[in-house]
């Protein structure tokens, strides 16, 4: 049976091997790389196959085409896309959901591929058994999960970032607003001058209000691509004072102050957190320890008939 594991183990080396290298040489035969016929006809028929010329960017052909038809497939397969995309903003991610699930398809790959390269060492090494099989599928699965938690640990840090800028501020729109400029202004004194993560949102703001869009609008779509319930109130009391005309530095004022005191309470949880954390340590290792030394000599006195 080890006899058989290992040459099936050498056929996969060898295997792998031999295709990787047919794949090299089929990627040089021109017939290969060559863009396709529809390719090299399509620009000079756009009044058919594009008349309003919405496809601005080279379509990919050849293996990148194919990674990507791999890729939208498997991002439609998994759906969920609305949470990806949350995500992906709260990140400030350069990619859409079905580019993240491209880059969660290819951990996955990596982690069978790396799973597999283990398989094979143990036959070869002597030490496989049959719990190994699981090896790969059970690789790939921890590598897609990892890449899905990774984005997630990056959504929650940068929010975390923003909560601790959002008082300062919060504060700094309240003075410029007191010094006598408008609220527009004022949001682009603060993006300007600011170099945080909620500062380079705001810049965003700038640039989609002298791109055409409202204030509002704006900042509503700033709240909502967040999600930070902090922010949301603060915008929503803002945006209320904007249409109805009340004094916006002391509403700003005000909700600096309740930023303030939520980040208060946050930090008095996590603290409540941290202190249970540190019981761990002491109920499992050194209270153990300390009844050891205490009982141990008594049980060998005991055991020797001294006493």
């Amino acid at each position: 049976m080890s006899i058989l594991a290992t040459d099936l183990a050498l056929a996969v080396v060898l295997g792998g091997a031999f295709g990787v290298g047919v794949c090299l040489l089929l990627a040089l035969v021109p017939r290969w790389g060559a863009p396709s016929l529809t390719r090299r006809v399509a620009p000079y028929l756009r009044d058919i196959t594009d008349p309003r010329g919405l496809v601005l960017a080279p379509q990919p052909f050849g293996l990148r085409a194919l990674v990507r038809e791999e890729r939208d497939r498997w991002a439609a397969r998994l759906g969920g896309s609305a949470s990806i995309d949350r995500r992906l903003r709260q990140a400030a991610w350069a990619t859409d959901a079905a580019g993240f699930r491209g880059r969660q398809l290819v951990w996955a790959v990596a982690g069978v591929a790396i799973g597999g390269v283990l398989v094979v060492a143990l036959v070869l090494l002597g030490r496989a058994a049959p719990a190994v099989a699981l090896l790969p599928p059970l690789s790939g699965a921890i590598a897609a999960i990892g890449c899905d938690q990774l984005l997630s640990l990056a959504a929650r840090r940068r929010i975390e970032r923003v909560q601790d800028e959002l008082p300062t501020l919060l504060e700094f729109l309240a003075l410029c607003l007191s010094a006598g400029e408008g609220i527009f202004d004022s949001i682009r004194r603060v993006a300007d001058t600011g170099a945080g993560e909620l500062s380079a949102e705001l810049r965003a703001v700038v640039v989609a209000v002298g791109t055409g869009s409202s204030l509002t609008d704006a900042l509503n779509r700033l709240s909502r691509d967040l999600g930070l319930p902090a922010l949301t109130r603060s915008v929503d009391q803002l945006i209320a004072a904007i249409e109805r005309g009340a004094p916006l530095s002391d509403v700003l004022h005000a909700q600096a102050l309740d930023a303030r005191e939520d980040a208060k309470r946050t930090l008095i949880e996590q603290a409540g957190r941290k202190e249970i954390y540190m019981l761990v340590p002491l109920v499992f290792l050194i209270l153990p320890l300390s009844v050891l030394f205490a009982v141990f000599p008594g049980i060998f006195m005991l055991r020797l008939g001294i006493g």
